[in-house]
Order: structure tokens, then sequence, then C-alpha cells
């Protein structure tokens, strides 16, 4: 029973060791004077001006919530075309039937506005622009010309 854990307590042990080492080796050479600078909020070599607290639009959180869902579609898709000649025609069918839920929860994010980017100003300012059967009413360019 040992010697199958065996590696894994090296492994382990290593693991632990190199992480101790780490941690020495930085509060041995880390700098220990306080300055007033550490304290700065500091972007891309400038000291910031102002506040540094800001509201990040729900957009940026629904994107990031849409991209992990579907990059893990991604993951299964792509664990299926290593297997795709073991699965067979059922193989085909389950992921047929994975990839047809996708596709609606899409066309769902799709419908409900979850993938629009205009804000309620530009949304009203389009809606107001659409005259019957939602066609946009907007004048041809001139071309620069009266």
């Amino acid at each position: 029973m040992l010697d199958a854990l065996r590696p894994f307590l090296v492994y382990f042990a290593l693991v632990i060791a190199i992480v101790v080492a780490m941690l020495a080796l930085s509060w041995l050479l880390g700098q220990r004077q306080s300055r007033p600078a550490k304290d700065y909020p500091y972007e891309s070599g400038i000291v910031s001006v102002g506040s540094a607290h800001f509201r990040i639009s729900v957009h940026f959180y629904i994107t990031a919530i849409l991209f992990i869902i579907f990059d893990l579609e991604v993951v299964f898709l792509f664990a299926w075309a290593v297997a795709v000649r073991e699965n067979g025609w059922a193989g085909f069918i389950e992921i047929s039937i994975f990839i047809g839920i996708l596709t609606v929860a899409l066309l769902y994010l799709w419908r409900i506005g979850a993938l629009d980017w205009r804000t309620q100003t530009q949304r009203r300012q389009l809606h107001s622009l659409q005259g019957p059967g939602g066609v946009t009413n907007i004048a041809p360019e001139t071309g620069g010309r009266s």
C-alpha cells in the first residue's frame, strides 16, 4: 500500500518544499522599508488622480459568463472529436442534441437582448427611427452634396 503512495508523497513533499523555499526567499530578499508611494494605486506607471472606484457595466459580467459557457462547449466538442469513431451514431446524436440545446440558448440570449451593447438611450433613438414594419427611416447620405 505504501509503495503505491510513495510517488504521490514524494511529489507532495517536493511541492511543499518549493513553496516554502519561494516564500522564504521572498521574505529574505524583499524590501522592508515602507514608503508613502506604496499606498498609492498604480496603473501603467501613472499615479491615479481621483477615486479608483467606479461602477462597471453589467454587460461585462454577462459577456464573461457567456464566454465561459460557450468556452466549455468547445472543450466538450474537442473531447467528442477525439473519440468520434468510437462513439458511432449514438455519440453523433448526443452531440447534435448538445449543440442544438446550446444553439437554442444562444438564440434565447440574442432574443432577450443579452448580446445587445446599446444603451437605453440608443435603443430609444433606434426605436423612434423605426417606421411601420420595423423599417428604419434614415435618409440616405447625399455624398456631401446639398
